[in-house]
């Protein structure tokens, strides 16, 4: 059977895992996270995104190429703006599950349980 029309498998041996570290290695970033969190609603251009992560549009811009390069982000043409989006949901969702799990690093009931009414 072809590897390429395999679906994705969670197994220790799929041919994905060195492709998510990468994946990871792109989100050790705070300010990649925060684009993230900051896209999550919808497009913006660099200028609002580097207004809304503290950073400088230069500075958000080289993030942002590298999150293109690496399918985190596409972006479409608005007369002279570009807009940037999240290419798909898997990016928002596993920072939204980091911070989940950072959450429970501080110990005690994080928020997110708190939310859903549940107890951890």
């Amino acid at each position: 059977m072809n590897a390429d029309k395999q679906p994705c498998r969670l197994d220790v041996d799929s041919q994905y895992v060195e492709l998510a570290v990468e994946i990871f290695a792109m989100l050790a970033d705070a300010t990649r996270v925060r684009i993230i969190l900051a896209l999550r609603e919808g497009e913006m251009a660099v200028g609002a995104l580097a207004e809304v992560v503290g950073k400088s549009p230069a500075a958000v811009s080289q993030h942002l190429a590298k999150m293109r390069l690496a399918r985190m982000v596409s972006t479409r043409q608005d007369g002279t703006k570009v807009l940037y989006r999240l290419e798909n949901e898997h990016a928002r969702q596993l920072v939204a599950d980091a911070i989940f799990q950072a959450e429970h690093a501080l110990g005690g009931q994080p928020a997110h349980h708190r939310m859903k009414g549940t107890a951890s």
